[in-house]
C-alpha cells in the first residue's frame, strides 16, 4: 500500500469511526422495547467493503465500545465480565463477518455481496448477543421472562429482547443496500483518482 492509499484509508476510517460513534449515540433516543436499535451496521459494512476485514473489525469494535459505555446498565448489574465479553465480541464479529462475506463475493456481484453482508451483520450481532445471554445471564432472563408473562426464557429472548430490534436493523441494511454499493463505488473511484494523479 503506497502512502496516498494509506492516507486515504486512515482518513476514510476516521470519518467512518466518527459516523459510528454519532449514529450509536443518536440511537439512544430510539428505544424499541428494552433496548435501542443499532443504526451503525451500515457504516461498518461500508468500511469493511472499502478497506477490508480489519476495518470492519475496527468499526465493529468502536461500535461495541460505545454500546459498552452507554447501553449496558441492566446487564452490568448482573455480570460485568459477561457483559464485556458479549458486547465486545458481538459488535467486532459483526464487522469481521460482513467484511469476509463482502470480500468473498464482491468480484462476482457487488450488490449480492452487500445484500448478504447486510444480512449477516445483524444476524451475527443479534445471534452472539443471544449466545452471551444464554452463557452469562440465564437466571436473570428467566426472572425477566416470568415477570413479562412469557412461557419460556427462549421465547422472551427472541420476542421480548431482540425480535423487533433485529427486524428493524435488517430492514435498514437491506433498504440501504443500493446506497451502500454507490458509496463503495465513490470510494473506489476517489482512490483510483488519487493514484492516477500521482502517475501523471
Amino acid at each position: 500500500m503506497n502512502i496516498n492509499n494509506k492516507t486515504q484509508t486512515i482518513v476514510g476510517l476516521g470519518l467512518l469511526t466518527a459516523i459510528v460513534v454519532v449514529l450509536q449515540a443518536l440511537s439512544l433516543s430510539i428505544p424499541v422495547g428494552i433496548f435501542r436499535i443499532t443504526l451503525v451496521l451500515v457504516p461498518i459494512i461500508v468500511g469493511a467493503a472499502l478497506y477490508g476485514v480489519f476495518a470492519g473489525a475496527w468499526l465493529g469494535f468502536v461500535f461495541s465500545l460505545v454500546v459498552m459505555f452507554t447501553d449496558t446498565a441492566l446487564f452490568m448489574a448482573v455480570s460485568p465480565v459477561g457483559t464485556i465479553i458479549t458486547v465486545m465480541v458481538k459488535g467486532t464479529m459483526a464487522g469481521i463477518v460482513a467484511g469476509l462475506i463482502y470480500k468473498s463475493l464482491a468480484k462476482k456481484d457487488k450488490l449480492v455481496a452487500v445484500l448478504l453482508a447486510g444480512v449477516a451483520a445483524p444476524i451475527t450481532n443479534t445471534g452472539l448477543f443471544l449466545v452471551g445471554c444464554a452463557l452469562f445471564f440465564m437466571d436473570t432472563i428467566n426472572e425477566w421472562a416470568a415477570a413479562a408473562g412469557y412461557a419460556s426464557a427462549g421465547r422472551f429472548m427472541i420476542f421480548g429482547l431482540v425480535g423487533m430490534n433485529f427486524v428493524i436493523e435488517l430492514i435498514i441494511n437491506l433498504a440501504m443496500s443500493t446506497t451502500i454499493v454507490q458509496l463503495i463505488g465513490i470510494g473506489r473511484k476517489s482512490g483510483a483518482g488519487v493514484a492516477d494523479k500521482k502517475a501523471e
